[in-house]
């Protein structure tokens, strides 16, 4: 854990990178971007149904219309992290390349290229496997409700065991002969970035900072990389 936690704050300060910053803008409207575009067609749809449905009309299809809303921006704050993460996808290349060039050029002058094929297979695979892991864990969310907590915690927990995972592999894209992180390593990565995207205003960050962390944690240590 003090591994991940050194390489949360040397991600940190990478925030400010001209190339993360617009990265991180980038992918923010992207996100953003989905969410309205899907919303909307969520939204309409919805009221569209309703109305030619004959099955609510007048004030009871406005009162709809605004259970539909808060539905959505609660559905959104769940979904915030699959989304974000997929999009990041797409941006992992320039995040990694940047930070391996700044504080590990021998790594970054082995790396391979990544193209944009690459990348959304990445992206996919990554909501592929946060779908499928949410969906085995489901019928258990569902029973720890009445704890309170242990739902939060559990969910936690599995996103730690996914985002770990698909934050590695942003950078091991680049570098296909490195060593993978062992277990307690890939933990940490998870645990500290998934917990990130519970907490207002830093969630946002969350995707940026979890992949330059990533990147850290593959090279802290390599004494060619520094």
């Amino acid at each position: 854990m003090a591994r991940a936690v050194h390489a949360l704050l040397l991600a940190l300060r990478d925030l400010p990178s001209p190339r993360v910053l617009r990265i991180l803008a980038a992918s923010l409207a992207l996100t953003l971007l989905i969410f309205l575009a899907a919303g909307a067609a969520i939204f309409f749809g919805a009221r569209w149904a309703l109305a030619h449905g004959q099955w609510l009309a007048g004030a009871n299809l406005d009162m709809a219309g605004i259970v539909i809303i808060f539905a959505l921006i609660a559905a959104s704050w769940l979904l915030f992290r699959a989304v974000a993460i997929v999009v990041v996808g797409l941006f992992a290349d320039g995040i990694v390349a940047d930070i391996e060039t700044r504080h590990y050029p021998a790594a970054a002058r082995r790396a391979v290229d990544v193209g944009w094929r690459q990348n959304i297979r990445l992206a996919l695979a990554s909501l592929a496997r946060l779908i499928l892991g949410n969906l085995v864990a489901l019928p258990f969310y569902i029973l720890l409700l009445v704890t309170g907590v242990g739902t939060l915690l559990l969910a936690l927990a599995v996103n730690a065991l996914l985002l770990g995972r698909d934050l590695e592999a942003m950078v091991l894209a680049r570098h296909p002969d490195r060593p993978r992180l062992d277990r307690a390593a890939r933990w940490s990565l998870g645990l500290l970035s998934a917990a990130a995207f519970l907490i207002p205003v830093a969630n946002f960050l969350a995707p940026i900072a979890g992949a330059a962390m990533a990147v850290h944690m593959l090279h802290l240590g390599k004494r060619d990389d520094r």
